[in-house]
């Protein structure tokens, strides 16, 4: 099951709230090289090229179909196609930034400090990343997998915590004599619609599981993961629901 640009920018003001709170904190005017690592559909890397309009800025994703959704809406910028876990920049980079994409990564230990060497002097890597796995969204996705028919061939899928906390990667950074400034932030989405929380999940952390079944399996699983997150997340009086999500943001800067 490919990415969906059309259903992960449903909720496209959420998600680029803490982008741009990312972005505005990473120090420095006029750096000349900008990857964004894990671009999606674009939207945020458009937002890279506003503040730094003279800088040269790629846009990196594994996905063709969020390339060619970013190649039409962005058709100025530079899109490249590569797992982040293997791309490798011909040159060090002064801005690696990544929004939302390293949680899908494992043995971060590894992976950051190998981006972190990819950076130039006096550049920074940025990173934020969602720290809500132990809420209801996560915990009741868990559940529907595990007790249902489908749990053998949703177990291998099942990820329960891909974000450390944030002393974790202070310890990854440190010995590398990186500046460090790491903090979280918990934001109160309010969304509106149908089971709006389930369709903030399509958009995401629901696909490899989704991509494991079948159809009639996956309208199943769907029907049960629903009621549960129904439960879970009520409608206000005013008909919204309310969605509570933790992000965690670095900035590891390397020095001149």
């Amino acid at each position: 099951m490919s990415w969906n640009p059309d259903q992960y920018l449903k909720f496209a003001d959420h998600r680029l709230r803490p982008a741009l709170d990312l972005l505005a904190r990473i120090p420095g005017d006029s750096p000349g090289s900008v990857a964004d690592l894990g671009c999606g559909p674009g939207n945020v890397t458009d937002w890279l090229r506003r503040r730094w309009p003279e800088a040269h800025i790629t846009g990196i994703d594994s996905s063709l179909d969020m390339l060619e959704s970013a190649r039409k809406a962005y058709p100025d910028i530079a899109w490249e196609q590569a797992a982040i876990e293997r791309w490798k920049p011909e040159t060090p980079m002064d801005v690696l930034y990544s929004n939302a994409a390293l949680q899908w990564l494992d043995d971060h230990p590894s992976l950051f400090a190998r981006l972190y060497g990819a950076v130039a002097r006096g550049g920074v890597l940025a990173v934020q990343m969602p720290r809500n796995f132990d809420q209801p969204s996560h915990v009741l996705m868990r559940q529907a997998a595990q007790d249902g028919p489908w749990r053998a061939a949703l177990a291998p899928h099942i990820r329960h915590s891909p974000v450390a906390p944030p002393a974790d990667y202070w310890r990854i950074f440190q010995p590398l004599g990186a500046s460090i400034d790491i903090w979280e932030c918990d934001y109160l989405q309010t969304l509106s619609g149908d089971d709006p929380v389930l369709q903030w999940m399509l958009g995401t952390t629901l696909r490899p599981l989704l991509a494991a079944l079948s159809e009639t399996e996956r309208d199943a699983y769907l029907d049960t993961y629903r009621r549960l997150l129904r439960e879970a997340y009520p409608r206000e009086a005013d008909g919204t629901t309310l969605f509570p999500f933790r992000r965690l943001f670095l900035l590891a800067s390397k020095p001149r």
